[in-house]
């Protein structure tokens, strides 16, 4: 790989923080920027039409999850975009699903409630098939100032939908500074027991991640950061750690260090998963902090 010199050091001459993967135990497969939603917030920029990356198809998917079942992994996730804006995204899931279990990331809105007929046939696919869902905030007013009119409760209905077909789901919000993170998860009770939902359902925050291409200010992690304030265990906790995610750009199919860095091509780590996985990925995005400072992670593992 061809890197400057800021792959290595910080900006103050350190070696840079890294992590060194462990293993895979996840496969994330990005499906695409487009989307039916235009979120103004969304870290992945997508929006209808918007192809920074691009759709996967089945034939893109194979040899992939092939050679990842041959290197140990126990899950595929899928991300976007809206996953079931891409044509082939049940006929991945129906492939995906005799090998391991799967989860989609989903706004749950038309796209998704429009293939149910398609989707519920998975249920009999030797593996689960589970969806997390996006709910921003307890609250379907400012839920759907960012995602449109009615998405909160569209988002709600499929979900309860869902699981009373037998799948499994969880929620997705955005974390806010200084929260209360009991009381605000707790505020979800009522939307959940409306839907059919249990109280146990798994909901995930995240911090503010800013827009693709950007590039807020944040501290550098050193390798001697590393060193000092994460044992081996929390460093082998990192998602870079134990997975990888595949994109399809300009017609490539390519492997990422993560699901939080496909706009920076320096985190290619190579065009195979056995290619990929002794690189050593370096924390160099800003990204790369908030799982540093929060443990920011987005895996169910």
């Amino acid at each position: 790989m061809n890197r400057d010199a800021s792959w290595l050091k910080t900006s103050q001459g350190e070696p840079r923080g890294y992590i060194q993967p462990q293993s895979l135990k996840e496969l994330w497969f990005h499906t695409g920027t487009t989307c039916n939603l235009r979120c103004p917030f969304c870290f992945e920029g997508s929006f209808p039409g918007n192809h920074r990356l691009q759709s996967i198809r089945l034939e893109d998917a194979i040899p992939f999850m092939d050679e990842a079942l041959n290197l140990g992994v126990e899950q595929f996730s899928f991300t976007g975009g809206e996953p079931f804006m891409v044509k082939d995204m049940v006929a991945i899931l129906d492939y995906a699903l005799n090998l391991k279990p799967c989860l989609v990331l989903s706004n749950a809105t038309n796209p998704l409630w429009g293939r149910l007929k398609e989707i519920l046939p998975l249920r009999n696919k030797p593996h689960a098939l589970s969806f997390r869902v996006s709910l921003d905030f307890p609250d379907p007013a400012r839920h759907d100032a960012g995602r449109g009119e009615g998405s909160f409760f569209k988002s709600l209905q499929t979900m309860g939908e869902l699981y009373r077909q037998g799948f499994r789901v969880s929620i997705a919000r955005q974390h806010q500074e200084g929260e209360n993170t009991q009381a605000l998860n707790a505020a979800y009770r009522p939307y959940l027991e409306q839907a059919g939902l249990p109280d146990s359902t798994l909901i995930v925050s995240f911090p503010e991640l800013h827009l693709p291409d950007s590039s807020p200010e944040v501290p550098e992690i050193t390798e001697n950061c590393m060193r000092t304030y994460k044992t081996r265990p929390q460093r082998e906790a990192f998602m870079c750690s134990f997975s990888k995610m595949i994109v399809k750009k300009d017609d490539q199919m390519q492997v990422y260090a993560c699901t939080l860095v496909d706009d920076d091509p320096d985190y290619v780590m190579g065009a195979s998963l056995s290619e990929a996985m002794p690189e050593k990925v370096m924390l160099r995005h800003h990204r790369c902090f908030g799982c540093f400072k929060s443990g920011t992670s987005c895996s169910e593992l």
